[in-house]
């Protein structure tokens, strides 16, 4: 099996996989599935996601699929580098091999402009035409009109919020704070038209490629705030050169005023989607988060 061969027939490549038939090395950076490097007859490699054999459920409907739909989406902006889907199966999904290189400073002021002309790109609406997904959990991509702010609060705070709540993760001063920061979203401003944005860009999902480009992987993508995309790649530590990224992005599409202290905003929901799959280790940067939100908003200092 060569790499035109499985562009032209990806539905034989678990037949082939199963027969050992290609040759197969285990490689991180697949999240919660199994992730693996294929290599092909003519030399070419292709990275390859399945559902793990031992997970305590079954694949989500439309997982890999609504994946593929927001990789090929990203990658029709002509913007950022996305990877080429190759195979897009209810239990199975394989990208062109991203050969991994360095950061580099050039790198990072291109993946800014590039990150810019995707987000420009924008969206019919908030939210996807496919489900989404953000790691394992379910994401309401119902399309909405807007503004912004309703839909983040619908679709991107309350669900994550309801599920940390379920499974024991947030205390009332957790939950108290974090629906004060719902009540007063419309006062933080910076409602902007839908951009195309990847949705869950911490930076663990940014590929330094050895072609000296910034590659996006792991999309949870849909019509969103180009903002979120931005705040979400400040957690965790950051992104090499990311005042590099920002300087590029700025250069090419302006952010609106008050767009720094907006940041907790934004992030609050990454940080929800944390406490909604890992528990309660995440409650402090939710609380940290949400105080931010709410004194950045002109309140003083919130008790609690």
């Amino acid at each position: 099996m060569d790499l035109a061969y499985l562009r032209a027939h990806p539905e034989q490549l678990p037949t082939f996989l199963t027969h050992q038939r290609i040759r197969e090395t285990p490689v991180g950076g697949g999240d919660s599935c199994a992730a693996s490097r294929l290599t092909l007859d003519d030399g070419h490699s292709v990275f390859a996601k399945t559902w793990p054999e031992q997970a305590r459920q079954p694949v989500p409907e439309g997982f890999f699929t609504a994946e593929a739909a927001g990789l090929r989406w990203l990658r029709e902006a002509g913007g950022v580098a996305v990877p080429e889907v190759v195979v897009a199966l209810p239990d199975l999904l394989a990208l062109a091999w991203i050969e991994p290189g360095e950061p580099s400073p050039g790198a990072a002021e291109r993946f800014g402009r590039e990150l810019a002309r995707t987000h420009r790109a924008g969206a019919p609406a908030f939210g996807a035409s496919w489900p989404g997904f953000i790691g394992v959990l379910p994401a309401d991509n119902i399309p909405h009109e807007g503004p912004w702010s309703d839909w983040f609060v619908r679709a991107r705070l309350l669900p994550y919020l309801r599920r940390s709540v379920d499974n024991g993760a947030l205390d009332e001063t957790a939950v108290t704070l974090v629906e004060r920061v719902v009540a007063r979203i419309g006062e933080l401003g910076g409602d902007e038209p839908p951009a195309r944005v990847h949705g869950d860009l911490w930076p663990g999902n940014l590929i330094w490629g050895a072609d000296d480009r910034v590659w996006l992987v792991d999309p949870a993508a849909h019509g969103g705030h180009r903002e979120t995309d931005l705040a979400q790649l400040a957690l965790f530590g950051g992104p090499p050169y990311a005042d590099r990224i920002l300087a590029g992005y700025d250069e090419t599409w302006p952010l609106a005023d008050g767009w720094r202290q907006r940041i907790p905003l934004h992030q609050l929901h990454l940080l929800l989607v944390h406490t909604a799959s890992f528990g309660g280790a995440y409650r402090d940067p939710v609380i940290g988060c949400a105080r931010a939100v709410l004194n950045a908003g002109g309140r003083a200092t919130v008790d609690g």
